[in-house]
């Protein structure tokens, strides 16, 4: 059966739309500014033993779709052969057609392997096979599958904990593609959470400081940012339910943390206070250092209590959240840019009923500095996908300035998901091809091309401060 996925022309409706796409978008590299690839399989150049290896393993998306499907978590992420795992996903791949999975999957098998059939129970083996016998030799190791899509840069996802001893061991051996670390400092700030106390000890030892009060654990998290910045990061990233404006006095913050640290609970309203404060200091030192920050905000996580006790989280039970975003997030950026401490920011929602708010807020703070300076990131997570995508792309292009979007990022821990960045430069020029077709927009090839280039790889570029 013919394979649509795969062919020239997939999601490129239009004359111009094709034009676009095969004449500007497709040979731009990539710049992954958000994953959470593991950089320690970067540092080795890892060698995948075989297809489930590098294609199921840590994915709770295909995890997630195979549950749904019936097969028993013994044969997702249990003790069955790699092999038995392979023949479960691709008994279900079938069956997630109008799931982005789909196209996904089919791309990354063409993409990295060459493989044009569509997946299914009948060929699970050979595909099986194919693909192993071809990760065994030198050009599928994990830095040939990064070059043969020719990313440019990866930002990893990095707890103030981690030694960064990969990032400095790529530092060493270095390659075709920029490995910089991403400053997520969530745990310091979700004084509630479990095993907080213990969290700020690892931290202490991290930073070579004891941590005895909430200047101590300022002064800790500095070092750590002045450490990440000197390997490279430029970006720091926060995945929260929402922001916070609490009133918090230095007095306050001290008093709320200091009771934390001797094991008492804090109150919601507490928590709240000690999240504005922390988060508050900590963004006046990313625009000192001229980083960006993200806020990855709205999911709802660990919802099922069963699997996060038996593998953790990001296994495959977080959902969208209804949490309210505008007013917390008006008055944080609000207080940041009173006093000329607001960096650059990207928003991203998880509830699409937070798109236009997240597209019209960061429109309140830009401020002429650079060119896009606040941004409406890209459709995250359950958003992912073709009606997601072109809905951000339109709240972004109706509220504000598309043309200077930093464009797609892989969110993955995959080395097999950077077709998602050709998925979303199809969609892309799908999208204003369609514009040019109707005489919405002036078929002006060679203008219309640059923003698709800009979008696609350039605005990155120059919007983050990643060093030569």
């Amino acid at each position: 059966m013919q394979n649509p996925i795969v062919a020239e022309n997939f999601l490129l409706e239009t004359d111009a739309a094709r034009k676009l796409y095969h004449d500007y978008a497709a040979d731009m590299p990539i710049i992954d500014y958000h994953c959470h690839l593991p950089p320690s399989e970067i540092a080795h150049d890892h060698q995948f033993t075989n297809l489930t290896d590098v294609w199921l393993r840590g994915d709770h998306y295909k995890w997630r779709a195979m549950r749904a499907n019936g097969i028993p978590e013994d044969g997702i992420t249990g003790s069955a052969s790699d092999r038995e795992k392979h023949r479960n996903w691709a008994a279900t791949l079938p069956y997630t057609m109008r799931n982005p999975l789909y196209h996904w999957s089919h791309l990354e098998l063409d993409r990295y392997f060459g493989i044009t059939d569509l997946l299914g129970p009948d060929n699970a083996d050979a595909i099986y096979d194919q693909c192993t016998e071809k990760l065994q030799g030198a050009d599928f190791s994990v830095r040939s599958l990064v070059k043969r899509m020719n990313v440019k840069v990866i930002c990893t996802t990095d707890d103030p904990i981690d030694n960064l001893e990969h990032h400095v061991a790529i530092g060493k051996d270095p390659f075709s593609c920029q490995v910089v670390p991403g400053f997520r400092p969530d745990k310091s700030i979700m004084i509630d959470a479990e095993g907080y106390a213990e969290y700020i000890s690892k931290l202490a030892t991290a930073a070579d400081r004891d941590i005895n009060d909430y200047s101590d654990l300022l002064a800790a998290l500095r070092q750590r940012i002045d450490y990440f910045h000197g390997l490279g990061c430029r970006v720091s990233d926060h995945g929260l339910n929402q922001l916070f404006a609490e009133t918090c006095s230095p007095e306050d913050a001290e008093r709320i943390f200091t009771k934390r640290l001797r094991g008492d609970s804090v109150t919601p309203a507490e928590a709240r206070q000690f999240q504005t404060a922390l988060l508050t200091e900590l963004c006046k030192v990313y625009h000192e250092l001229g980083w960006t920050q993200q806020f990855h905000l709205g999911a709802l996580r660990n919802n099922n209590q069963r699997i996060l006790r038996n593998l953790g989280a990001d296994a495959g039970v977080d959902s969208i959240g209804d949490f309210r975003q505008a007013q917390g997030m008006s008055l944080l950026f609000n207080a940041l840019d009173n006093t000329d401490q607001l960096a650059q920011t990207i928003v991203y929602n998880l509830n699409p009923a937070d798109n236009e708010i997240m597209a019209t807020m960061v429109g309140n703070f830009n401020d002429g500095s650079v060119a896009g300076k606040m941004q409406y990131g890209s459709a995250w997570w359950f958003l992912d996908q073709l009606d997601g995508m072109e809905k951000q792309i339109n709240a972004l292009s109706n509220m504000g300035l598309l043309s200077r979007f930093v464009g797609m990022l892989t969110d993955s821990r995959s080395f097999m998901s950077f077709p998602r960045h050709e998925y979303f430069r199809r969609l892309l020029c799908n999208l204003f091809g369609q514009d040019i077709e109707r005489g919405l927009l002036p078929n002006d090839q060679q203008w219309i091309g640059k923003m698709i280039q800009d979008i696609s790889y350039n605005n990155a570029k120059n919007y983050f401060n990643f060093p030569a």
